[in-house]
């Protein structure tokens, strides 16, 4: 089953704020922050545009709850996430292709 939800990190060009975000359109969020649509965001702000930590789920409640236990975890804390799955902090927008469907 392809993945409905997914939870994610953004970070800037040297790594100095990390945004943790829940989305059911991954590809339209990303192109969103990269765009800066809403240029009050708090990513548009930060340059948040680097995709650097994801993790997919079949609902959006799963992911939703996901999201609020890693937002109350510390810097340090996703830092090792990001770390374990991409150690060189490689934008991973790329990754996500075999999982976005063409549209009709």
């Amino acid at each position: 089953m392809l993945p409905s939800a997914w939870v994610y990190f953004l970070t800037n060009r040297h790594h100095t704020t990390l945004y943790t975000a829940v989305s059911t359109n991954i590809s339209t969020r990303l192109w969103e922050h990269k765009s800066k649509q809403n240029k009050k965001s708090f990513s548009a702000k930060y340059n948040l545009n680097k995709l650097v930590y994801i993790e997919a789920f079949e609902t959006l409640v799963e992911a939703i709850k996901r999201e609020k236990y890693l937002k109350g975890k510390s810097r340090a804390f996703k830092e090792a996430l990001i770390r374990k799955t991409n150690p060189d902090w490689n934008d991973l927008e790329h990754s996500l292709k075999p999982f976005i469907l063409p549209v009709e």
